[in-house]
């Protein structure tokens, strides 16, 4: 995938006097200590890493860790100490002031945690805020923004006021305003942390299906493990405004770099984070539906096996056939088609383990892993399953 945003050895510090604390971090100088003597606060210190076109990347951390200065860096509300920070190749450190308000009005969105609603404003007025600052004419923005409340499922809101919303509703008026300006890049600084949890999980899944569709750049920022591994493709795990691992749910989760990544993860429900590709195998064991069913048979005597899915030649899945069926059939001079079952379990690569439990259990093949197409990309058998649980 492509590079999005590459951020290379950014510190942020706050404070006067500066140029000395940098001097004393490149020494490996702590942040405490650096409080202490010099009053200076170590925001960020030397973070670096990449974000790809179209993913969701998470920094976590907890309170006072340096993901939320880290994330306004992105868009230069918090201008790094040093660093540089290119997005689409362009260093934006280096944007003069009209460079930069381009950027923030065309490029990249904020999604705040306590919504920042204009709150004398209807919810419509507020998602054409950005449109109108840019001067679109009025019918022009009216239409995108009732286009993003629809997208948000505010659709029918758009004359009420801020006031007038649940906490969920208004975070998604936040998020129609963000959208609105059709941005490359999507900013989230723990925009879910206020709501309550039954709201919070809601929100999570609306921001997944609006990903699949728009396909934006997200940079998600939150302290709750459980949220960062649902959400992000990759994880960034900050401390002390360090950056400890980075990794996908299931990297950090099964490698953890150090013990403070083990009792960060430690509580974390694995079933919720592992997904079927995970743990599938790509089952080799496999026969073409035009091919006869002394080779079917063959296949499963060699693999040790009892049942065997069908494919087409684009390896689309058309069924399942079991070695009885199989040996019954030649005798009776039948071909493949003609046993086929289909009284199997599927899951798309993303189905978490929490989902697939109650169907390990009840059933009598392996699971197929099947993508959009419905070509067969793995199986998954009950063992497979539970190993992924420790």
């Amino acid at each position: 995938m492509a590079v999005k945003i590459k951020v290379e050895n950014v510190t942020k510090i706050f404070g006067s006097n500066i140029q000395p604390v940098l001097k004393r971090l490149e020494e490996g100088e702590g942040k405490e200590q650096i409080l202490k003597e010099t009053g200076c606060t170590v925001g960020v210190n030397n973070a670096s890493f990449d974000v790809y076109e179209g993913e969701v990347f998470v920094i976590m951390g907890l309170s006072g860790s340096g993901k939320s200065t880290l994330i306004r860096c992105l868009n230069l509300l918090n201008r790094p100490t040093s660093g540089n920070i290119y997005v689409d190749g362009e260093n934006i450190v280096n944007y003069n002031r009209a460079q930069l308000k381009e950027f923030r009005q065309r490029k990249v969105a904020m999604v705040f945690q306590h919504f920042g609603l204009i709150t004398h404003r209807t919810v419509l007025a507020n998602v054409e805020y950005g449109l109108e600052v840019r001067k679109v004419p009025k019918d022009e923005r009216r239409k995108i923004a009732m286009e993003m409340l629809d997208t948000v499922s505010l659709k029918g809101w758009e004359d009420k006021m801020p006031g007038d919303l649940s906490g969920g509703m208004q975070q998604r008026v936040g998020l129609a305003r963000a959208l609105a300006n059709d941005p490359d890049i999507l900013l989230m600084d723990e925009p879910f942390s206020a709501l309550d949890p039954l709201i919070r999980r809601e929100m999570q899944l609306d921001l997944l299906d609006i990903q699949a569709r728009l396909k934006k750049t997200i940079v998600f920022i939150t302290h709750d493990v459980n949220e960062a591994f649902k959400l992000g493709n990759r994880v960034a795990v900050m401390k002390d405004g360090n950056i400890i691992q980075i990794g996908t749910p299931e990297e950090i989760l099964t490698s953890p770099s150090d013990k403070y990544i083990e009792d960060f993860v430690r509580d974390i429900d694995r079933t919720k984070v592992i997904q079927a590709k995970n743990i599938m195998k790509k089952s080799t064991a496999l026969v073409s539906s035009k091919q006869g069913l002394n080779v079917a048979i063959r296949e499963m005597e060699q693999n040790g096996i009892s049942s065997l899915f069908v494919v087409d030649e684009d390896r689309k899945l058309q069924g399942i056939i079991t070695i009885d069926d199989a040996v019954d059939a030649v005798k009776q001079n039948k071909k493949i088609n003609d046993i086929l079952r289909h009284d199997y379990f599927t899951a798309s690569p993303g189905t978490y383990i929490q989902d697939l439990i109650n169907q390990a259990i009840e059933a009598k093949y392996p699971i197929a892993v099947i993508d959009e197409s419905n070509k067969l990309l793995g199986i998954i058998v009950r063992s497979s399953i539970l190993s992924g649980l420790v």
